[in-house]
Order: C-alpha cells, then sequence, then structure tokens
C-alpha cells in the first residue's frame, strides 16, 4: 500500500515538472503589428507617388517612420520633404547633422534611428569613438569645436527647454546663424519621428540585431 502512494506521487511530480518544462517552452503568441507592413505593390494611388520617392532614398524601404506615414500620404509627403531638406540640403554639414540625429535618437532610445543614423554618422566623417561615446550615454571626450557646439546645443535644449547666452553665442560664432536654425530643425523634427516609431512600435528590419539591448540605459 505505502510502495502503491509513493509510487503514485512520484508520478504527479513528474507529470507536474513535464507540463511546468511545456508550459515554459511555449512562447507568449507574437503580438501582431499596430501597422502591417505594406508593400509597394499594396499601396493605394495616393500612396504609390511617395512610396516610390521612399524607396529612392531608404535605407529601410518601407518601413521605419514611412510605414505609419504612409497610412496619411499627404502628411507623408509632408514629412518627406521636409526630412528630404534636413538630410541633403540643409546647411548643417552631414558630419554635424547625423550628430544631431544620434543625439535625438539616444535621447529617445529610438532603435530604428540609430540603426539607421549610427553608420550614416561614421560614414559622413564623425569618429567611431564619438559615436560609441554618444551610444553610451556619455559626452564624448574628443569631439571637434564643432561637434563639441553641436553636442551642447542639443543636449541643453533638450534638457532645459531652452538654451543659455553663452551656449548660443558659442554654437552661433562656430556655426552660424543659418546652421544654428537648420541644427533646431533637425533635432526636433527627429523628435517628431522618433515619437511616430515609439507609437507604432515600429522595429529594425527583422533578422538584424537592435542597437539598444535590455537594460541599456
Amino acid at each position: 500500500m505505502t510502495k502503491t502512494v509513493a509510487s503514485i506521487a512520484v508520478k504527479i511530480v513528474i507529470a507536474s515538472v513535464a507540463c511546468a518544462a511545456m508550459a515554459a517552452d511555449q512562447s507568449p503568441p507574437a503580438k501582431a503589428p499596430r501597422f502591417p507592413p505594406l508593400t509597394f505593390e499594396q499601396l493605394n494611388v495616393y500612396q504609390k507617388p511617395l512610396g516610390e520617392q521612399i524607396l529612392k532614398v531608404s535605407s529601410v524601404g518601407l518601413g521605419g517612420p514611412y510605414n505609419p506615414l504612409l497610412r496619411s500620404p499627404v502628411l507623408g509627403q509632408r514629412m518627406f520633404d521636409l526630412l528630404y531638406y534636413l538630410r541633403w540640403n540643409s546647411s548643417l554639414p552631414l558630419r554635424l547633422n547625423e550628430m544631431a540625429i544620434l543625439i535625438t535618437g539616444r535621447m529617445w532610445r529610438s532603435q530604428v534611428e540609430w540603426y539607421a543614423h549610427g553608420p550614416l554618422a561614421i560614414k559622413a566623417g564623425l569618429s567611431p569613438e564619438v559615436v560609441a561615446d554618444l551610444k553610451a550615454r556619455k559626452r564624448p571626450a574628443n569631439m571637434k569645436d564643432d561637434e563639441a557646439a553641436v553636442y551642447d546645443f542639443v543636449t541643453e535644449l533638450f534638457a532645459k527647454h531652452e538654451v543659455s547666452d553663452q551656449t548660443f553665442a558659442r554654437a552661433r560664432q562656430v556655426l552660424g546663424e543659418q546652421q544654428v536654425v537648420d541644427l533646431t530643425a533637425v533635432s526636433g523634427t527627429y523628435v517628431a519621428v522618433a515619437m511616430i516609431l515609439a507609437m507604432a512600435e515600429e522595429g529594425v528590419p527583422q533578422g538584424k540585431e537592435p542597437p539598444f539591448k535590455p537594460g541599456d540605459p
């Protein structure tokens, strides 16, 4: 009798362990995307002209911020035109422009912004060491004078919602008035881009590693 009870107890324990193991192996169902990815063939007559322009310049295809923006094609076109100016026609040198985008993307912890613009910043001439320090949320140690002016201006504007006379005067002296205005515009515009990405829960392309890991600040 005692052996029978013990045998039953052992079987119950084994079954419980097996059930727990099965439950642990079952991953939660994947969450449906808020905005399912679009192919060019799925775009309607209002979206296709914008889609054609996006595909000529985008490193993430119709993904990233363009996926939700295609749902509002008039807004999407206005944003595309603004981004086109800020990316390729701004008075700010590309190296400094990409640096401002990285600062903004890091403050928002925007995976897509950093994934897209980290390599672009290095290609534009920003040193890998500066990029690494920005990613680690450190003030880069070996910045050029214009890079330091950009860093101090953008981070102060984000942190304090204003820029001191000293910081402004230095930026104007190093960059000039038009570049200060374009610097402010690109930083603010990429806040809007980061917000759209966050709202839409857009991630990096499938199969690619997100720049920021769990636990990163």
